[in-house]
């Protein structure tokens, strides 16, 4: 494993784009989450101005996802995958390499882009600083989650852009559907089930009971759903050709 995480990190770095994407999501949903919050005055926008301040996320989570597909996708493009497992025949120690890369170069950028949205809040929030604090902490380990699902959907579908696409469309598909829905109890249900809409409720400090699903319960829906992307990742890795 220590082979496979050395040989990983230096690939991650060679890719051309991996410092400007980090950078990227870090200023993305910093400044986004603070242009937001600078454009509301107190109580316009709603009564949980931290919330509004981490509305660059949607920015941050896109940028990260793009990172994670070119972790694994890049290799796939440019036929690298071959020499990776002929180099590293155990493929599960190789994914697990690179969920280990992605997480120790995302939870960085994510820890410093979301405290600094959050304390671009208008005002403290009325539920206090605990709340405040699970929330920040909480889109941490959101901005993570939602990179490593895109890693485990990428080493299923291995194409970079078809990747891309399947991501987005799997974190945006369930919102789009759920706001088209007249039925109140499906929209509620599909809000449950969406990575990013249960996995985006850890961000509220307000109105917590009106939530269809709860912070913590939310988060631990996209960890299940970036769970599933990396066991399947890692068994389609072990059965097909590279």
């Amino acid at each position: 494993m220590p082979v496979a995480l050395r040989a990983e990190w230096t690939k991650l770095w060679t890719l051309p784009g991996t410092a400007w994407l980090l950078l990227g999501a870090a200023v993305g949903t910093a400044g986004l989450g603070a242009l937001a919050a600078a454009a509301c005055s107190p109580g316009e926008c709603g009564a949980d101005p931290t919330r509004t301040s981490l509305t660059g996320i949607h920015i941050g989570q896109s940028v990260l996802a793009v990172l994670a597909v070119l972790v694994i996708g890049g290799e796939y493009a440019t036929g690298m995958m071959r020499v990776t497992l002929a180099a590293l025949p155990r493929r599960p120690a190789v994914l697990a390499a690179k969920a280990a890369v992605l997480a120790a170069v995302v939870l960085p950028a994510a820890a410093v882009a979301v405290p600094v949205a959050v304390l671009s809040a208008d005002g403290p929030s009325p539920a206090g600083g605990g709340a405040v604090l699970r929330a920040a902490a909480g889109s941490v380990l959101y901005l993570l989650l939602v990179a490593l699902l895109a890693l485990g959907v990428t080493a299923v579908v291995r194409q970079p852009a078809a990747a891309i696409g399947a991501v987005l469309g799997l974190l945006y598909l369930f919102p789009i559907v759920a706001m088209s829905m007249s039925d109140e109890d499906w929209q509620r249900r599909l809000q449950k089930l969406g990575p990013m809409s249960a996995g985006q409720s850890i961000q509220a400090t307000t109105g917590l009971d009106e939530l269809p699903i709860g912070p913590w319960a939310g988060l631990g829906v996209l960890a299940l759903w970036a769970a599933g992307a990396l066991l399947v990742g890692a068994l389609v890795l072990q059965a097909r050709d590279a």
